[in-house]
């Protein structure tokens, strides 16, 4: 299987080239990514528990989804392909801002991304791929802010983030 590699750029999200992503989480170099935050019409969203194999952050929970474009891929199409990879379903997404963060893991690794957020709606069950999510619950926004101020080890570094980011989004627009 060839290794993924991850999108080079700058910060102003144009391409400067390709890496493969263990080496681009191992130098900590900027490189374009995605999140994709599922919500219901009670207005909660669709949170993940990370497969207890996965070799950085295993049981963690995180938002719905989240990846890396691939090369010619725009991020819509990046998030509708990692979503129904991960959570078994489609729906339509919407690119709501971008962000660039930094957060470095317990194992070496670092994440140094431009993110894309992105947002949708589902209403269902999702269908789990176990090699990729443990489990999965439905939660309300400020009990997930709340949460992460008791309980922040039970979330991934990146979500609390790019929670934080989104949170502040919600409250300045009407989406």
């Amino acid at each position: 299987m060839t290794e993924e590699r991850v999108i080079l750029v700058n910060e102003n999200d144009e391409q400067i080239g390709t890496m493969p992503k263990m080496e681009a989480h191992e130098k900590a170099v900027l490189h374009r990514a995605f999140s994709v935050f599922i919500l219901n019409e009670k207005n909660e969203i669709m949170l993940q528990q990370r497969a207890n194999h996965k070799y950085h952050s295993p049981l963690l929970w995180t938002n719905t989804c989240c990846s890396h474009q691939r090369e010619g891929e725009t991020n819509i199409q990046a998030g509708t392909r990692r979503l129904f990879e991960e959570m078994g379903f489609v729906a339509e997404l919407k690119e709501l801002f971008h962000f660039i963060y930094k957060a470095p893991f317990d194992n070496g690794l670092t994440e140094h991304e431009l993110d894309h957020v992105m947002i949708g709606f589902y209403k269902d069950a999702p269908i789990i791929n176990p090699d990729e999510v443990e489990s999965w619950k439905w939660m309300k926004i400020d009990d997930i802010k709340n949460d992460m101020i008791f309980n922040p080890q039970i979330y991934t570094v990146w979500f609390k983030i790019i929670f934080d980011e989104f949170y502040h989004y919600l409250e300045d627009h009407k989406i």
